[in-house]
């Protein structure tokens, strides 16, 4: 069990926020309280005095103010032996799914914009020790721009067959999230970058979608295809530029 034990206003809410975002077991106490039987790990904040605690049994974790994330971290890692490689799996897409894990554990996940993906691994390996990236490798076109947005750490291509688990009532939405834990847990190729031709099929697919959004009911030209599949321009940029030809 988590033990929030501080005076720190700011600590005690970012802490208790990030811990219930990643559905964590916790409970709270005041300073200097007597600590459940089943402490596993007690948060204090910098201005805290861990003397109060120098009987427990357990470790004390000290959270500065406007870094709930690293503070997580830190404590997730004391519950897990401090063992585990920081793994990060994303299935490609539209939306992809994003799960970071630590070892066996699971402890964030994602969905979020393409356009977004960097930034958000880029958040999670940031002090991380030895971090990997996993990428499925289907959605090849939004996978390959995925892989350019990526942090300067190690990256896999998985072969995610069979990674999207069967999804009964009650779980609509999840299984980008899923197919991202198993590709996290799947060991893949290594690679330095990932270049995509864009088969006819895929061009044909994005210049339906342009007459789909064009107001004039025109779709772009092969050449602008092109450069949308390979992440030079958005559809909306290649639209523009079809406008103004």
């Amino acid at each position: 069990m988590i033990v929030v034990a501080t005076a720190d206003f700011e600590v005690y809410h970012e802490v208790v926020t990030a811990l219930r975002e990643r559905g964590v077991e916790f409970t709270t106490v005041e300073p200097g309280d007597d600590l459940p039987d089943r402490t596993t790990v007690v948060v204090i904040g910098p201005a805290d005095d861990p003397d109060a605690y120098a009987d427990a049994v357990c470790p004390v974790v000290r959270v500065d103010p406007g870094e709930p994330r690293r503070g997580v971290e830190a404590i997730l890692a004391h519950l897990r032996g401090g063992e585990g490689r920081t793994v990060v799996g994303i299935d490609p897409g539209e939306r992809p799914g994003i799960a970071v894990c630590s070892g066996d554990t699971v402890v964030a996940t994602f969905q979020v914009p393409a356009d977004r993906v960097g930034e958000v691994v880029t958040e999670e390996v940031t002090d991380a020790t030895d971090p990997l990236v996993r990428i499925g490798d289907g959605a090849r076109l939004v996978g390959a721009r995925l892989v350019d947005d990526l942090p300067d750490v190690p990256v896999e291509l998985v072969d995610e067959t069979g990674t999207t688990p069967y999804l009964g009532s009650g779980t609509r939405g999840m299984g980008d999230v899923l197919a991202a834990v198993n590709i996290a847990r799947r060991e893949g190729e290594r690679i330095e970058g990932r270049e995509v031709e864009p088969t006819a099929g895929e061009l044909t697919r994005i210049k339906e979608r342009s007459r789909e959004e064009s107001e004039a009911n025109r779709a772009i030209d092969d050449a602008l295809a092109r450069r949308v599949a390979v992440g030079d321009l958005s559809l909306r940029e290649a639209l523009e530029e079809h406008r103004e030809d």
